[in-house]
């Protein structure tokens, strides 16, 4: 499945929902379930862990459809295959 097929499959599901929610609260939804991921990264269940990931890219893919981004389009453009800062791959930036 491409980003763009999942980014569909969560419109299908849960646009209507989300979309009365509104930006603010889909917002708020997805930055409580990165804090779930964030608490579950210091235990060692990796089932749960993933549950997590998978939380949080689905309450980004439906705050991208309340936008109106693509997903996909977005990230590919910026990351083409490359650092989008230093321009190499893999990335030679000095931090």
């Amino acid at each position: 499945m491409q980003i763009n097929e999942f980014q569909e499959m969560m419109k299908r599901l849960y646009f209507e929902r989300d979309n009365t929610r509104g930006i603010e609260g889909t917002f708020n939804w997805l930055t409580e379930e990165v804090q779930e991921l964030g608490a579950e990264l210091k235990n060692n269940n990796k089932e749960a862990t993933e549950k997590e990931f998978a939380d949080v890219i689905a309450w980004l893919a439906s705050l991208a459809n309340i936008m109106n981004i693509d997903l996909e389009k977005a990230a590919l453009t910026k990351y083409p295959n490359k650092c989008p800062k230093c321009h190499s791959s893999p990335c030679q930036c000095t931090f």
